[in-house]
């Protein structure tokens, strides 16, 4: 009865949606968009400076002016944890863009030329072998922290792991009958690998995406947790966490806000993976069929 009256609230195009990626992706999507929505008008909405220290208002409980409290420094903690969006999507969002085009460039070099192919599958499996929270920390060490080389550690990581999809989908690809027969007419390789084999990678790569925009985001969280991440003055997820450790007897709520809201970001983006794995992929729904 209950799922009757939820389809007979939304239009047919919407039950259509609902029907095909389910409830949790459509609630995933909402979340996202308000978590995005949130970083992006923060200096609009937020209630107070969240870099702003007042020694006199320090550990304060929720109240009408500080919804979520304040931290040890006096800093309102709804606006820290709104910022906090902002920066851990930006890493997320840079460190994917990064990932995939590099990923992409070299996957489709290694997955077509054979000579290619040895050596920089070895370098790829180098680089997996090493832990990538580590990996991270080691390149913040030697280059300084800040957002850009905290991008940049993150980003090394997980370009292996688009290289490896890349390749794989080139390997398969490249025997096909219409890249043979373009190959015979002459075409050039360049053409031949943007005009008739990337376009095979388009839809794993938007399913990759969403996986490593969401480690990205964790990793960054982590480094910063550890202290190896972004400057300890800018409010992220993880710094606010790290602060907030030592208070985590006396105001455990410091803690859980900045963590539920890297929880339902994490969350909501591996839903919605998942739903474009499902619509993107047909042998999923064969499968489920």
């Amino acid at each position: 009865m209950a799922e009757k009256t939820l389809r007979g609230a939304f239009p047919l195009s919407t039950r259509l949606l609902t029907e095909r990626v389910g409830i949790a992706p459509m609630i995933a999507a909402v979340v996202l968009a308000l978590i995005i929505l949130a970083a992006i008008f923060a200096p609009l909405i937020v209630p107070h400076d969240p870099i702003l220290q007042d020694p006199v208002m320090r550990l304060k409980p929720p109240s009408a002016e500080y919804l979520l409290g304040t931290d040890a420094y006096g800093r309102d903690l709804l606006s820290r944890v709104i910022y906090g969006a902002r920066v851990s999507l930006m890493i997320g969002i840079g460190v994917t863009i990064m990932a995939v085009v590099l990923g992409l460039a070299i996957g489709l070099v290694s997955g077509f030329f054979r000579t290619a192919d040895a050596i920089v599958m070895r370098v790829m499996d180098g680089l997996m072998a090493m832990p990538s929270v580590l990996l991270a920390i080691a390149i913040v060490s030697l280059m300084g922290a800040s957002i850009w080389t905290v991008m940049a550690a993150i980003t090394i990581p997980e370009i292996p792991r688009v290289v490896r999809l890349v390749r794989s989908i080139v390997l398969s690809a490249r025997e096909e009958p219409y890249v043979e027969a373009a190959i015979a007419l002459g075409t050039s390789m360049p053409r031949v690998l943007w005009r008739h084999l990337m376009p095979n990678t388009f839809a794993p790569l938007t399913v990759q995406a969403t996986y490593v925009c969401a480690s990205a985001i964790l990793t960054e969280a982590i480094l910063s947790f550890l202290g190896a991440g972004v400057s300890t003055e800018t409010p992220t997820w993880g710094n606010i966490m790290a602060e907030a450790r030592i208070y985590f007897q006396l105001k455990p709520m410091l803690i859980l806000w900045p963590g539920l809201a890297l929880s339902l970001c994490i969350l909501s983006i591996n839903l919605l993976g998942d739903a474009a794995r499902d619509i993107l992929d047909p042998r999923m729904g064969k499968r489920e069929d």
